[in-house]
Parts: structure tokens; C-alpha cells; sequence
């Protein structure tokens, strides 16, 4: 039964195996791609007046969670770009090449992912923001998985960790706060503002888990990018507002916590931030 289900992990491929997985990759990603940057610039014809294209949406639903685009599109085309790098990986000459096999072993997660979001885009878009939640979550749960079956230290990180599981994981965790607060009616009432206040640090608390636990700097650098989107959006739309202070202050917390991580990691060191679950707990009184 291991050898019919896709999501398990091996160390090894057939080169039919192998051949499947590069087809359907670049397939999906080409979607993927095709379908965001059409939809960037484009709006879709033909579903009315609620269909407008992304920024669009995020402009005429303002809510304590819009983003700015700018720097969404930055990181998007930053993350198609590593993505790109992976597909290097994955088409490698050798089939049976460590770099084949790590990128091989997350790519039916990949693939499921590059699908979701492509649908998501569709559903976004065109107006349908309850089913493009449903999509999100269905995703994050995907890429959840792929995480802990695949965590940062198990693969290359620039190569292949961040581009196909810290840099979607991290998107799709926010974007189901951004399409999410558009979905629900009266998004900026005063309750409604009130929940988003205390929501937003939901983003620190994820990236904080990710950071302390996993040593994770993909993690924290992707969601302090979102974060000073997030920051930038609101302040932008209503200055007097305590979303934008909190958003920036989500990003300055994160950014540091996640560079005393990043620095001691770049030089081989472990830093003081990591909590260690392999680490016994040290007696509360010393030993007579």
C-alpha cells in the first residue's frame, strides 16, 4: 500500500516515479504562476461585479487585515524565483542524487499546494471569498503536514525547505487571516476591529513556535515580510489605529528573535533562543 500513496516518504524513486513527480511539478507550478501574475494584472470577465483582480480585492475590501500589495508581490515573485531554484533540484541529471531524492520527497505536497493556491486565486478573485478560505485551510493543513514530515533540518533549506514548505506555509497561515477578515460581514465594525487586535499576535505567537522549537529562520523572515505587509497595508489605510502599531511591532519582535537564531546558525553555532527537545530537564537543587 506504501508503494500507491504518493505522501509517503522514500528514499528512493523509479525513474517512472521520478519522470510523474517532474511532470506534474512543473505543471502545476507553471499554473501556479501563470494564474497569479495573469490575475494581478488582469480582472477575470464574465462573473460579474464582484470579480476584480487581486490588488483590487484587497482595495475595495478594506479590512484590519489588507495587506500591501507591493510587498506581497515582492515576496510572491521572490518565492516563484526559489521555487524555480527547487525545479533545478528536482530535474537534476542523477535520479538517485541527494538532491533528487530531497527534492522528490516533498514533492506530492508541492504539487497539492501549487493546485490549492491556483484554485484559491480563481476563488479570490472572482468573489467567492468563503470557499477560497475553505481552500486556505485545506492547504495549510497540507502544508502543516508536509512540514512535519520534512522539517528544516532534513533538507537543504534555501533550495528546498523554504521555497516549497516555509514560504507557502507562512503565506497561507496569513493569507487565512487576510481572506478570512474580508469573508465576514461587518469586517470593520468596532467588535470586529477589536478581535483583529487581538488576532494580529497570533502571528508573532506562530512564528515565535517555528523559531524556538525548529530553529526555524525560513519561518521567521517569511512572516516578518507578511508582518510589515500587514503593517504597511493598515497604516496606509487608517493611520489612527492600533492594527498598524501592533503589526509593526509583531514584525520588530519576530525579525530580531528570528536573527539571533539566523546569525548563530550562519556561523555554526546554537543559540540561547532554541529550545532543545532532546535536552534533559536540569535538577531544581544540586546533588549534596
Amino acid at each position: 500500500m506504501d508503494r500507491l500513496n504518493p505522501f509517503v516518504r522514500r528514499d528512493s524513486r523509479t525513474r517512472s516515479e521520478l519522470a510523474t513527480y517532474r511532470v506534474l511539478t512543473l505543471a502545476s507550478w507553471a499554473l501556479s504562476v501563470a494564474v497569479s501574475v495573469y490575475y494581478s494584472v488582469k480582472s477575470p470577465h464574465g462573473w460579474g461585479h464582484h470579480a476584480h483582480r487581486i490588488a483590487a480585492q484587497n482595495r475595495l475590501h478594506p479590512t484590519a487585515f489588507s495587506l500591501n500589495m507591493i510587498i506581497v508581490y515582492v515576496y510572491w515573485v521572490s518565492l516563484f524565483v526559489s521555487q524555480a531554484s527547487y525545479l533545478g533540484h528536482l530535474f537534476a541529471s542523477a535520479p538517485q542524487s541527494e538532491r533528487v531524492v530531497a527534492a522528490v520527497a516533498v514533492g506530492s505536497h508541492f504539487i497539492v499546494n501549487n493546485i490549492l493556491h491556483t484554485i484559491f486565486v480563481l476563488l479570490f478573485v472572482t468573489g467567492h471569498f468563503f470557499w477560497a478560505e475553505v481552500v486556505l485551510i485545506i492547504n495549510f493543513v497540507n502544508l502543516t503536514s508536509l512540514y512535519f514530515r520534512h522539517p528544516s533540518a532534513s533538507h537543504p533549506r534555501a533550495l528546498v525547505h523554504t521555497p516549497t514548505v516555509a514560504g507557502p506555509l507562512a503565506w497561507t497561515f496569513v493569507a487565512i487571516y487576510w481572506n478570512g477578515a474580508i469573508m465576514v460581514p461587518h469586517a470593520t465594525s468596532l467588535p470586529m476591529r477589536v478581535l483583529a487586535n487581538i488576532f494580529v499576535w497570533a502571528i508573532l505567537a506562530y512564528g515565535l513556535f517555528y523559531v524556538s522549537i525548529y530553529a526555524d529562520y525560513s519561518m521567521g523572515f517569511a512572516l516578518t515580510v507578511l508582518a510589515a505587509a500587514l503593517g504597511t497595508g493598515q497604516f496606509l489605510r487608517q493611520i489612527i489605529a492600533l492594527q498598524w502599531i501592533f503589526a509593526f511591532t509583531v514584525m520588530g519582535v519576530l525579525f530580531l528573535a528570528t536573527l539571533a537564531i539566523a546569525v548563530p546558525a550562519w556561523s555554526g553555532r546554537q543559540s540561547v533562543l532554541v529550545i532543545s527537545r532532546d535536552s534533559e530537564r536540569a535538577p531544581l537543587l544540586d546533588e549534596q
